[in-house]
């Protein structure tokens, strides 16, 4: 497994577009399509999640009710971290891969002085599970985050680092997102939400491609 740091900032950070492995007949990164997905995990329950597939199938965006994070006096340990994965059942060339380059979230943190908030995200095809990319993201409370700020977490993962699709037509992405709260003060307060994530095959998520071999 990889691990980056990936960025976050309180106001929305522009993606920069990722170019095109291969020649002239190198499908472009619209050739995919999202056959079907869904979400599961503790963070997304069943009736807390909405989608919202695009017409041409190139763009989902999931919004979450429920996946949020709480820390201070009266919460439990079960508040502290919640997971939620999604899964994409995606279409695309055969005799292409491609590769998971960048993405974006947005949320809400709202965190005093003491309590850390992270949001990690790992990245994998269930046709090989072992082959994960993890970002994680930390924000230390206080400062502008005391009054709580809604942020952008933009993961920015190596080129040489990337993971791939399987070789073929179909493959099934997952993104298992976490979130959790670390204090050093049992009396600081402190939440995290993870509003929405958008799988947008043709702007908020970059992919390269390579010819299977």
């Amino acid at each position: 497994m990889r691990s980056f740091v990936a960025l976050l900032t309180p106001v929305l950070a522009a993606a920069t577009p990722i170019g095109i492995i291969g020649g002239s007949d190198t499908p472009k990164p619209d050739e995919i399509s999202i056959v079907s997905a869904s979400a599961s995990g503790n963070g997304c329950p069943q009736g807390t999640v909405t989608s919202d597939l695009s017409p041409d199938r190139k763009v989902i965006t999931f919004g979450f009710d429920a996946f949020q994070v709480y820390t201070g006096p009266g919460t439990k340990q079960s508040d502290k971290s919640k997971n939620c994965q999604l899964h994409l059942n995606l279409k695309y060339p055969g005799g292409f891969q491609f590769a998971i380059v960048e993405s974006t979230y947005h949320g809400y943190a709202q965190l005093e002085a003491g309590v850390t908030g992270t949001f990690y995200s790992t990245y994998y095809f269930s046709q090989d599970a072992a082959a994960t990319t993890t970002t994680r993201t930390s924000i230390d409370g206080g400062g502008i985050w005391a009054d709580g700020q809604v942020y952008t977490k933009q993961d920015q993962v190596p080129t040489a680092s990337v993971i791939w699709s399987p070789c073929g037509a179909t493959g099934i992405l997952n993104v298992n997102n976490r979130i959790a709260l670390t204090s050093s003060n049992s009396s600081a307060s402190g939440q995290i939400s993870d509003d929405d994530a958008t799988v947008a095959f043709t702007q908020q998520v970059h992919v390269s491609w390579q010819a299977c071999k």
